[in-house]
């Protein structure tokens, strides 16, 4: 055959294959808003649950899912930036760092509902948090941890070793070339696993299951020792409860279109951030 009809044919392939990807994402989503749009209203965003659940809105479901996030985003993305810099700029190639990469690597591999049953019993019982905000924050950081260290690895290699060289030659230290030089060029990369962590965290629904979910509660939190509804969980109850089921999954699906919309105005955010940083690095 032919070498440029056979690069056509794959060619085509791959297209259709990523058309095909694109297609069935617009499905679900064409699917959530057909069956969610109904129930879409200020009442349902800006009200408490009532009636059992099967009336009223998911506005506690909302604030409480952005607690988590952000709890969870507070304590992960300094920490796994700061991993990230040590396995990257100081630890060198030894069998040290191999070891860390391939513990780093188990630990994103385990079920999620395993890290909700260790931290339900570290922080909700031995360390007596309770259900909580900051119990259920800090075992989705424990989450996604791994997958922040990997991105900004990921983006601290992608900087030519030129610049530390000129960093360092020019009298700066190894920390000054980190901070001033490295992480500058690197920060809008470093936003990827940022939006990847936040998609991940707003859909868990088992770790939350054992250290902060609660099954109703129409009210806000107050501190972070208060337990809350969370958007996955409130999903969850709704779209399986036994009694009123047909009542109950308009308010699923609308419950599900809120939560995607969530995702996608954080990732827009997030994505603006990294282009304003990107801009910012070019300029200077």
């Amino acid at each position: 055959m032919d070498k440029k009809l056979s690069q056509k044919i794959a060619f085509v392939i791959f297209r259709c294959l990523g058309i095909l990807v694109v297609g069935i994402l617009f499905w679900i989503l064409g699917f959530i808003i057909y069956n969610g749009i109904g129930v879409i209203s200020w009442e349902f965003l800006t009200t408490a649950p009532t009636n059992g659940m099967t009336a009223g809105g998911i506005f506690p479901a909302i604030v409480g899912t952005f607690c988590l996030m952000i709890g969870s985003m507070v304590v992960a993305f300094p920490i796994g930036v700061m991993s990230a810099i040590y396995t990257t700029e100081y630890a060198g190639n030894g069998q040290v760092i191999k070891f860390i990469r391939v513990m780093t690597n188990n630990l994103s591999s385990i079920p999620s509902i395993i890290f909700g049953l260790f931290r339900m019993a570290l922080f909700v019982n031995t360390l007596g948090f309770g259900d909580s905000i900051i119990a259920g924050s800090l075992t989705l950081e424990l989450l996604v941890l791994p997958l922040v260290i990997r991105t900004t690895e990921e983006a601290l290699k992608a900087i030519p070793d030129s610049f530390r060289t000129g960093s360092l030659a020019f009298g700066a230290t190894k920390l000054q070339t980190i901070w001033r030089v490295i992480l500058p060029m690197a920060f809008h990369n470093i936003i990827t696993g940022l939006i990847l962590a936040i998609g991940r965290v707003s859909g868990e629904t088992a770790p939350i299951l054992f250290t902060v979910a609660a099954y109703f509660l129409p009210k806000l939190p107050t501190s972070i020792f208060d337990h809350v509804m969370a958007l996955p969980y409130h999903l969850y109850v709704i779209a399986t409860s036994g009694t009123g089921l047909e009542a109950t999954r308009p308010l699923a699906y609308g419950t599900a279109l809120v939560l995607i919309a969530i995702v996608l105005i954080m990732n827009l955010l997030a994505t603006f951030l990294r282009r304003y940083f990107s801009k910012k690095v070019k300029t200077n």
